[in-house]
């Protein structure tokens, strides 16, 4: 039987060692990991809402709202009235903010290649399979949870 509390160690210490590495490498364009997801969510969807983006990165409206005006402040995202609701605004990248985004990802994922590069493809299949599962399973907890603690 696996030990459960090993399991969630090892996924902490890998969690780390990711957002670490991902620290060294999103430096070389002068972001930290939230900068860099704020400009990735900002291309997949242009015009999000500050309280969309802040429940896609799971953090405060006003952690989204601090870390936008930091990039509206570099040039790489601009904010603009929501058109139908003057209290929201809408968060886009700038030409600049979109090249920087396009450098940081191919960057970003050329460097994920090489991480996994060790582990043949048949142990990354199951891997992400697995990990497939544990997000879904934990999804389900926590959601249960909060209803429970909110109920």
């Amino acid at each position: 039987m696996a030990d459960a509390t090993l399991i969630y160690n090892l996924l902490k210490e890998i969690f780390f060692l990711i957002d670490d590495g991902d620290r060294h490498l999103f430096s070389q364009y002068n972001l930290s990991v939230p900068r860099f997801y704020i400009l990735w969510h900002l291309g997949n969807e242009p015009g999000i809402s500050s309280q969309r983006l802040s429940e896609l990165m799971i953090c405060d409206k006003s952690n989204i709202t601090r870390l936008s005006k930091g990039l509206e402040a570099d040039g790489l995202v601009v904010r603009q009235p929501h058109e139908s609701d003057g209290r929201a605004l809408r968060l886009y990248l700038t030409e600049m903010g979109e090249a920087v985004r396009e450098q940081s990802l191919a960057t970003h994922l050329a460097y994920n290649d090489q991480r996994f590069s060790d582990c043949s493809v048949e142990g990354q299949d199951s891997l992400q399979q697995q990990l497939l599962c544990l997000k879904d399973s934990l999804l389900t907890q926590l959601t249960d949870f909060v209803r429970a603690e909110n109920g």
